[in-house]
């Protein structure tokens, strides 16, 4: 459908502007076909959604300077989602809508997704504000999960395109209450709707048997118990109503300090060692208040740290991990480099693809998150210690980081209701801010990346700057240049002996899916997820779409190839050195084995491997099949 239109010439040439215009409107055209198929696609509305204003004989244009090409459809806007309803949406098999997301279509956008909306005049692009004197040709919506439609309205009635750009622009982009978010609709639709079976939804975590359960799924219930202290949120507002706590701690310790200061429960594993994650206390100046805070976390620590029978492990998140100034920053580089408009100004990109991506650092950020996650593995699974997670609120980077724990520890949080699950304990009833980070009260107009006020007031660490490929390149050049040399190059992020042996040993053996699964922390492994975001590509996200993705495989089949032969030829060789150290011969000899040719690929000498007499020899078939294997000696080739 639109992953079939043309993306546009290579090198940044511009496509030629069609010639051809068309007098006739869309609706004169297929007024036959409209009134023989009367039927309209269906707008799915969820429990509490509202439409609120809607256009007909709408194109969705492939995204293309010049193109004209798309679907004609009916734009609409409710106080859910923003949803484009093709005219040929209906033909879908029922096979294919069956795997479909049940919330939101591929053609939907959520009110709160949007990130800018720009409007076409006379091929000049406006960023969309406010009440408009003069209303668009065209609508272009950059989404924050970096999609990017274009509606072309030249075909619509006026008076509807002023209701459906007015609708968007007021519903995206005005301040809102929080009673007027759809969540609170919803909720109370939902509570009214008809009760559904418990076992098909995911665990909500607002009742102290959810908890309970949870614990006796994890085999934490011995050494942790859920507690009713904050019920009614009468402690803290930040923490949940219910949650998870040592066995050992008195829930008069909860109340002292708001909540503060308390190792709560996040998963436990299969060797009794938990995950757990602490906010930190009030800071004091006064020397009296001081010591009694260090009085009260010595005694709440030693809940968690009993040694021998019981360790403890701390990792600060607020002072030697990522701020979150800098995942926002890189992530607002990153998204940069999506949000394109045309294919011309695409190719102008991909010139400085690599540079452009690097500079952003984002990919960066994906591997020091995976890299902490396995960290924290590592002392729950071989050092057999309990890890605590601290950070000022603990509901920003440990939700991240105590999420990926589990996703890679834990099978059930690889499923469907598991992750669900997994969202809800770790990141809604975590107390994460939502409503701040996301800005969905429109508070300011300004962009995400200049808006620093949701933000905690922790000062900004400088990474190191040494490039996101260039830690690998380190790694290669000890390999090469040996152990002398390597005491010459800092890394810092080198990786400890415990742990770079635990990360090795667990990929040198198949991988069990119903069990522990690490991801590779190379940075050449960590790479930009192509169907996902490289939307200027359509082949690459169809299922065996076309010489893009036929490129890909090949591509792919190539690096298995080239690893494959690479380990033969170590093979091989490592085989001779041990046979030329036993025998010692005095000349150079290779045996002709089933290996041949492909084991002396390599040898880039003209001269022929075997002599012309030899090959006369082996022409025989008879005397090939008796005869047995020989040396032939190689000379110095």
């Amino acid at each position: 459908m639109l992953g079939k239109g043309v993306v546009g010439g290579g090198g940044g040439t511009k496509a030629p502007k069609p010639s051809f215009v068309s007098y006739v409107r869309p609706e004169e055209i297929h007024t036959n076909e409209k009134e023989a198929t009367e039927k309209e696609v269906t707008l799915h509305l969820l429990p509490g959604e509202q439409l609120l204003c809607e256009a007909s004989t709408v194109l969705k244009c492939v995204q293309e300077d010049s193109c004209q090409r798309g679907i004609y459809g009916r734009l609409v806007c409710t106080d859910f989602k923003i949803a484009f309803l093709g005219d040929d949406e209906s033909a879908l098999d029922n096979d294919e809508t069956q795997f479909k997301n049940k919330v939101i279509g591929e053609n939907d956008i959520t009110l709160h997704c949007v990130d800018q909306i720009y409007g076409v005049f006379d091929e000049k692009k406006k960023t969309l504000f406010g009440q408009l004197k003069k209303y668009p040709e065209k609508l272009v919506i950059h989404c924050k999960d970096l999609r990017v439609f274009h509606f072309c309205l030249r075909y619509t009635k006026e008076e509807e395109v002023k209701r459906i750009v007015s609708g968007i622009i007021h519903h995206t982009q005005a301040p809102k209450l929080l009673k007027r978010l759809f969540l609170f609709s919803y909720a109370t639709a939902a509570r009214n709707s008809p009760a559904t079976d418990p076992k098909k939804h995911a665990v909500m975590f607002d009742t102290l048997q959810d908890w309970c359960r949870e614990l006796e799924r994890t085999k934490g219930n011995m050494k942790y118990k859920a507690v009713s202290v904050n019920e009614g949120y009468k402690v803290c507002e930040r923490l949940p109503a219910y949650f998870v706590v040592p066995a050992a701690l008195l829930e008069e310790d909860i109340v002292f300090f708001q909540g503060r200061g308390i190792p709560i429960w996040c998963w436990s594993c299969h060797n009794g060692c938990a995950l757990l994650k602490m906010s930190a206390l009030p800071k004091e100046q006064d020397d009296g208040v001081l010591q009694i805070q260090k009085n009260f976390l010595d005694r709440i620590y030693k809940t968690i740290h009993r040694p021998p029978y019981e360790t403890a492990k701390t990792e600060d998140l607020s002072s030697n991990f990522l701020s979150l100034q800098e995942i926002q920053m890189a992530y607002s580089k990153f998204k940069q480099l999506f949000l394109i408009d045309n294919s011309t100004e695409f190719w102008d990109t991909d010139i400085k693809w690599f540079s452009l991506l690097e500079s952003s650092s984002w990919l960066d950020v994906i591997r020091r998150c995976l890299k902490k996650a396995v960290e924290i593995i590592e002392c729950l699974e071989a050092q057999n210690m309990n890890v605590l997670l601290l950070e000022d609120n603990a509901s920003d980077l440990c939700c991240l980081v105590s999420s990926l724990v589990q996703v890679m520890m834990d099978p059930h949080c690889r499923t469907i209701f598991g992750f669900q699950s997994l969202v809800q304990k770790e990141w809604i009833m975590g107390g994460h801010c939502f409503l701040d980070r996301c800005n969905h009260l429109r508070q300011s107009d300004k962009e995400e990346h200049q808006r620093q006020l949701s933000l905690p007031l922790t000062q900004s660490k400088s990474s190191p700057k040494r490039g996101f490929f260039r830690e690998e390149t380190d790694h290669l050049i000890k390999n090469l240049l040996g152990k002398r040399i390597s005491k010459l190059i800092n890394s810092s992020e080198e990786l400890q002996d415990g742990f770079r042996e635990f990360y090795d040993g667990w990929h040198s053996r198949p991988p069990s899916y119903q069990g522990l699964l690490l991801p590779r922390l190379e940075g050449p492994e960590i790479k930009v997820w192509a169907q996902r975001y490289l939307r200027w590509i359509p082949e690459a996200q169809i299922l065996g779409g076309g010489g893009v993705a036929t490129m890909s495989k090949l591509l792919e089949m190539m690096e298995e190839v080239q690893h494959l032969q690479e380990k033969v030829e170590a093979r091989h060789h490592s085989q001779e050195a041990l046979q030329a150290e036993a025998a010692s011969p005095p000349r150079t000899s290779g045996r002709l084995s089933s290996l041949f040719p492909f084991a002396l690929l390599q040898r880039h000498s003209s001269k022929p491997v075997l002599p012309t007499s030899g090959w006369k020899a082996l022409g025989d078939e008879d005397d090939l099949a008796k005869r047995e294997d020989e040396f032939v000696d190689l000379g110095d080739v």
